[in-house]
């Protein structure tokens, strides 16, 4: 299980991460109506065309597909290399969504923390969180990678 990571970025890239992305699955499955409304704190809850349901279930169904690469790539690597290149795609794809986010949200809303709802703090609270932590790994701030323990394999006597 991600045997390179450092103990605080091990819980937090392995165990917090994956569960706040299946968090983010179950949003648009629940209610897509909710989840749509949601995207912008004070929007108001409105019905919504069937195109925006499917974009509304597609990104949920990209939230799993993030997990579930994320619990492979570092549950089955060993690989120090695999990971940073990992964690750099997501700390890039981090800056581009909550720069998207503040775009959409405009300024004034985005900076309004004390009025954030729970969509702006998953959206900019949670992903500056995990870009914090990813570049604190990525500088080695947690410490050096961690060596893998080689598994010896036993040899067949003959």
């Amino acid at each position: 299980m991600a045997l390179v990571l450092p103990t605080i970025p091990r819980i937090v890239f392995t165990v917090l991460e994956p569960l706040s992305l299946v968090a983010g699955f179950l949003g648009p499955f629940v209610s897509p109506e909710w989840f749509l409304a949601e995207q912008i704190a004070g929007s108001p809850q409105q019905e919504i065309t069937q195109n925006a349901k499917m974009i509304a279930y597609q990104l949920g169904n990209i939230y799993l597909l993030m997990a579930l690469v994320g619990v492979a790539v570092l549950y089955t690597t060993t690989e120090a290399k695999v990971v940073r290149s990992y964690l750099i795609a997501l700390a890039i794809a981090d800056v581009g969504h909550v720069g998207i986010t503040c775009y959409v949200m405009e300024y004034e809303r985005a900076v309004d923390i004390a009025h954030w709802n729970s969509m702006a703090w998953g959206n900019l609270g949670a992903t500056g969180f995990l870009f914090f932590f990813r570049l604190a790994y990525l500088f080695r701030l947690f410490g050096p990678d961690r060596q893998p323990i080689a598994v010896k394999q036993g040899k067949k006597s003959n």
